[in-house]
């Protein structure tokens, strides 16, 4: 199968109805999560709290979170050239990630041999 561009205006518009109708059935967890999403940023311009979550979006594979912070990081002014230094930031910490990741596993690996 070709690897085929996402519909991001459709697939938004379709996830904000989920989330909606969601809502309507856990309310109280909404509320939690707009909480957590509807902290005020004290010290971070609003550009760079959306370049920081596009990085983290990357990183935990979340297509809901690209498509929010995606258009708020527009909105906020970050240019295409932002954004891609960002994504580049989570590019390499992934990285670094698997292979902080793949030297737990040796050592539990030799822990495990010993026993």
């Amino acid at each position: 199968m070709a690897n085929q561009m996402q519909d991001w205006n459709g697939y938004f518009g379709g996830l904000m109805k989920s989330v909606g109708e969601f809502g309507k059935l856990a309310p109280e967890t909404m509320r939690g999560m707009n909480a957590l999403g509807g902290v005020p940023a004290k010290h971070l311009e609003p550009k760079f709290h959306e370049l920081i979550a596009l990085a983290v979006a990357v990183t935990t594979r979340c297509d809901g979170c690209i498509s929010v912070h995606a258009q708020e990081a527009l909105k906020h002014g970050a240019t295409r050239e932002e954004i891609a230094e960002a994504l580049g930031v989570a590019i390499a910490l992934n990285a670094g990630a698997a292979l902080t990741y793949s030297a737990r596993v040796m050592e539990a690996v030799s822990t495990f041999e010993k026993n």
